[in-house]
């Protein structure tokens, strides 16, 4: 197991306006099972750690229940992917949702007593802000954040997007597929216009009068045709 003697995170408040979509309980949850999660998940390891569930039920004090409804709501909103392996899975920790981490020197990780270092790896910093850049740009993730906390409508919003816009998206994946599925719940629908509905209206109003039943009536008794003009 990594050392865990980690003095903070990089996490980044995109992460946490992504789990705006959740009810509170729900978010909190989740953000606690994802904070075990990067307890084990370094830069190093490519943000991947081999846990189970009761080594997350330790660091949360969650059941394993929660926990696996917690884990499965983080990989439907793609901030963690899993890999099934002999001794447990293996999460992965989507960096998007992380400032890039500086390195730790090697002699300093020998005695326990993790420094920072000055200097970032090379491209690292220039990776983040391209990503970074990439989702702010993104009208998807726009339509996500100006809407944070009212799931109904950023679906509906999400669902007027093009097809394909919504399938490229790789930081709401969720989101998407439920904006396409709304969108083709509805283009599939067949409406009927507002003229139709009161002109149907409108001859089930005068059908049901009594005095246009007594002409109507009348004219066929006396061959007057035809009856409605008369």
């Amino acid at each position: 197991m990594n050392n865990t003697s980690r003095g903070f995170l990089h996490l980044t408040y995109k992460l946490y306006h992504h789990l705006n979509i959740l009810n509170g309980e729900e978010k909190s949850t989740c953000l606690n099972v994802f904070l075990s999660i990067m307890k084990y998940a370094w830069k190093k390891n490519g943000y991947k750690a081999q846990l189970r569930h009761e080594t997350i039920a330790k660091d949360t004090g969650l059941c394993r229940a929660t926990i696996k409804t917690a884990i499965s709501k983080l990989i439907r909103l793609n901030i963690i992917s899993d890999i099934r392996g002999r001794s447990g899975k293996t999460y992965i920790v989507n960096d998007v949702f992380l400032k890039a981490e500086n390195t730790y020197d090697s002699q300093t990780l020998a005695i326990s007593k993790p420094q920072i270092a000055k200097y970032s790896t090379p491209d690292s910093q220039i990776l983040a802000t391209l990503e970074e850049q990439y989702t702010l740009d993104n009208k998807v993730s726009k339509i996500v954040k100006g809407l944070a906390g009212n799931r109904e409508k950023i679906i509906e919003e999400l669902s007027k997007l093009p097809v394909n816009e919504l399938k490229e998206d790789k930081t709401n994946v969720y989101l998407c597929k439920l904006a396409l599925e709304h969108k083709e719940q509805y283009e599939n629908k067949t409406y009927v216009s507002s003229d139709k509905i009161l002109s149907a209206l409108k001859s089930v109003q005068k059908n049901t009068n009594p005095r246009y039943k007594q002409k109507k009536e009348y004219n066929i008794r006396n061959g007057i045709k035809p009856w409605e003009n008369k």
